[in-house]
């Protein structure tokens, strides 16, 4: 901690109190205490830097005295420290978020158009500084989250026109590969993406012959993993090895998901003509090589068009049986090349629409709020949208009522809800419990998580800035 103005003899000492806390908050306190005793130390800090400017100043010191007191007398206990640290730190956070608030209706006075009437600009600054959470909520719906639907139609459209390339490249070049129809997927398709079109899923179906490949689950495998599947070649005593196209991506008996990638890689992105591609479509396309990723980048060839409009396609083989779904996802499997994904996002997106669909409620709503704020919002970007959808999976099992008029209650109580399973650094998967969804998160990533969620429990507002 740096401190302004002259220092006296002990304040090292105290500043070494502090760091030390700061470096053991965590394990002591969990991610909450933490996040209150670094609110804390900052306002000390600037308590301590107002008196060194002011030495002179009585009421600077006797505040700086009081807070002083404040402090001390929930120094005795962790438990302590957490409840009474709450009182003081919430005070100057609820304080700064204020001064915000006012500083923003202030502004939009600045941005008003020049033609508007100066009472009708006043009367509308108003309303927004008395907005009600609900309403800042379907505010913050209305204006960040959803996406104009020409702009879903464009990306959607410049997907499929990809994807038609890509197969009609395939079959050019390897007419045997039994491959299914390929097609869309993921949220753009499903309406759950946020904030912009910026990203897109292209799925590529392997055939397989149901007499020569069975899919093991992951459970039954040496891996134990319930998301690491494994696809087996069986009767080789009859169908000798060479019957099925897949057999050349044979590793140890099992189908290798990491071959597959690697032959896709070669066969398409390696390979294709992009530039003539690009000419094509009117767009500048590219292969993002060096990655486990089978991945495209689509960006505009007018330079008059916003930078905004960068697109990123990944090529997403695939595995279908019955309602199971297999990925070829490296990244997701790794070390074990033989392992395929099972992807749980048909599941939980398909369960998140019969909920809404049986209650009218606003589960797929919620969930686009929580990604957009993930998604803008630096210390919450490293949370994905399946812990969200699972954690809204969850509540649905213990909460009835998720009318659209609740949704300020629901939103409250997810953040809640975030903030414990941080503590606990588990989310299980709804669909496989032994699953944890937070395992990918570092204990950095845990405490800054924690610490904007903290907050944003006594001012929900700054997560919809």
């Amino acid at each position: 901690m740096n401190f302004q103005g002259s220092r006296r003899r002990g304040e090292d000492g105290v500043s070494t109190v502090i760091n030390f806390l700061l470096s053991n908050a965590r394990l002591v306190l969990g991610v909450g205490g933490a996040a209150l005793l670094g609110i804390a130390t900052l306002a000390v800090k600037r308590l301590i830097e107002r008196a060194g400017r002011a030495a002179e100043n009585e009421k600077v010191e006797q505040k700086m005295s009081e807070s002083w007191e404040e402090l001390s007398l929930v120094s005795a206990s962790p438990t302590l420290l957490r409840k009474g640290i709450e009182g003081v730190v919430m005070k100057h956070v609820s304080k700064a978020t204020k001064q915000q608030t006012a500083d923003l209706c202030q502004n939009l006075e600045v941005f008003s158009p020049e033609v508007q009437p100066k009472h009708e600009a006043k009367s509308k600054r108003s309303q927004l500084c008395v907005l009600t959470l609900q309403e800042r909520l379907q505010q913050f719906y209305s204006s960040r989250v959803v996406l104009a639907p020409h702009e879903v139609e464009k990306a959607q459209s410049l997907a499929l026109d990809i994807c038609t390339e890509i197969q009609g490249f395939l079959h050019s070049r390897h007419p045997d590969m039994p491959l299914g129809e390929m097609n869309l997927g993921g949220s753009l398709l499903d309406d759950l993406q946020v904030v912009s079109a910026d990203h897109a899923c292209l799925l590529v179906p392997l055939q397989l012959e149901p007499s020569l490949w069975r899919l093991i689950p992951g459970e039954e495998t040496l891996l134990t993993h319930p998301l690491h599947w494994m696809v087996r070649r069986i009767n080789l005593e009859y169908f000798p090895r060479g019957r099925s196209y897949w057999d050349r991506y044979l590793v140890g008996g099992y189908l290798s998901a990491e071959a597959v990638v690697n032959m896709f890689s070669k066969a398409v992105m390696e390979t294709a003509n992009w530039p003539s591609i690009s000419s094509t479509l009117d767009c500048l396309v590219r292969p993002v090589l060096g990655g486990p990723e089978l991945r495209l980048e689509i960006r505009p060839e007018s330079e008059t068009e916003s930078s905004n409009q960068l697109l990123f396609i990944s090529m997403l083989p695939v595995l279908r049986e019955g309602d199971v779904v297999l990925t070829a996802q490296p990244q997701l499997t790794s070390p074990w090349v033989n392992a395929w994904h099972l992807s749980l996002y048909p599941w939980e997106t398909r369960r998140l629409a019969q909920l809404d669909a049986g209650d009218d409620g606003c589960r797929r709503l919620m969930l686009k709020i929580l990604k957009a704020v993930c998604k803008l919002s630096p210390p919450l970007r490293h949370l994905q949208a399946a812990p969200l959808t699972n954690l809204i999976l969850h509540l649905s099992d213990s909460e009835s009522d998720w009318s659209k008029n609740s949704l300020e209650v629901r939103f409250q109580q997810c953040i809640t809800e975030l903030i414990g399973h941080l503590e606990q650094e588990a989310l299980h998967s709804y669909f496989k419990p032994a699953v944890n969804l937070l395992n990918g998160l570092s204990e950095d990533q845990v405490d800054q998580m924690g610490f904007m969620l903290y907050c944003a429990v006594s001012d929900p507002d700054i997560l919809l800035i």
